[in-house]
């Protein structure tokens, strides 16, 4: 009898303990992608005041680093499956199917990626992901996200396609949207990396984050909201997808609801954490086969 009260309690409290382990920490997660924003001498960036507020008002971390190799698909890919290619099989700049057969696959015949988790656990839940780079379509699962959508002019109509977003955000308020923003690396191609015009661009893309984050206030879900910004890797010269850490670090930032503030993150973090963070804000469960784990030091205690 004591036995068999013993582990009712044991499983209640099991049970709890499960539960509040998945409670959401804020209801909506925006993840800001930033293709080619490198670590760098970012600290020569000029007039990129919405990033610096959410950097110096949030935690931050300017060593994140990307996947080998430092390229896009395979970095995208990286974000979104919370696994490195080794594991999701995209190992090419512009890989459209596993190179390498995936060790997973849900069941729309891809990787995981952290909409297909909002999708299986959140039914109901509106999600949405914007892009101007088309190789961002591959590694994302886009039969699990409710709104999908290419911005076919491409990143040199950045202000023309934050209408879009903003407009979005004010109609459906989505509990998971990702904004991925690929004018940083197609500025860093043509002009350089650091270079006037990257920074001038990096400027451009600033004021659209600050209409994303005045588009959340008018949707009345800011104050509820976690936003992220970081890049897929960073870059050199005219290019990428080297050893060099100019390549290879891109900054990381958690800005919102139970965030710390003021807060400069101390442990390492590798491209395959952001999915895996996003997972632990939003209370999801993950496989096991994903091989990222949520930035646990900068939610308040």
């Amino acid at each position: 009898m004591r036995r068999s009260r013993f582990l009712v309690i044991l499983s209640l409290a099991l049970s709890f303990s499960m539960q509040a382990q998945t409670q959401p920490l804020a209801k909506h997660v925006v993840l800001i992608g930033l293709d080619g924003w490198a670590s760098h001498d970012f600290g020569l960036a000029h007039d990129v005041p919405n990033l610096l507020y959410l950097m110096q008002e949030g935690s931050c971390a300017m060593h994140k680093r990307s996947v080998i190799p430092s390229s896009s698909g395979v970095n995208w890919a990286t974000m979104f499956m919370g696994a490195g290619p080794e594991v999701h099989g995209y190992t090419t700049w512009n890989s459209h199917t596993p190179d390498v057969k995936s060790m997973a696959t849900n069941a729309n015949g891809i990787f995981p990626t952290i909409f297909s988790l909002v999708r299986e656990q959140r039914p109901n839940a509106e999600t949405g992901c914007t892009f101007e780079w088309d190789g961002i379509k591959y590694v994302i699962d886009t039969l699990s996200i409710s709104h999908v959508k290419f911005f076919s002019e491409g990143w040199k109509s950045v202000e023309r396609n934050c209408d879009h977003i903003v407009q979005y955000i004010l109609d459906k308020k989505p509990m998971l949207f990702a904004p991925c923003f690929d004018g940083i690396d197609g500025t860093g191609h043509d002009k350089g990396w650091y270079s006037e015009d990257y920074y001038n661009y990096l400027a451009r893309v600033d004021v659209c984050i600050g209409r994303i984050i005045q588009a959340l206030k008018d949707a009345g879900i800011f104050d509820d909201t976690i936003i992220i910004v970081t890049g897929d890797h960073g870059g050199h010269e005219k290019g990428h997808g080297t050893l060099a850490l100019e390549d290879m670090e891109s900054p990381y930032v958690l800005f919102g609801k139970n965030v710390r503030s003021s807060y400069s993150i101390k442990e390492p973090v590798v491209q395959y954490d952001i999915a895996a963070t996003i997972a632990y804000i939003l209370g999801l469960e993950t496989p096991s086969v994903w091989r990222g784990k949520p930035t646990l030091e900068v939610f308040e205690k």
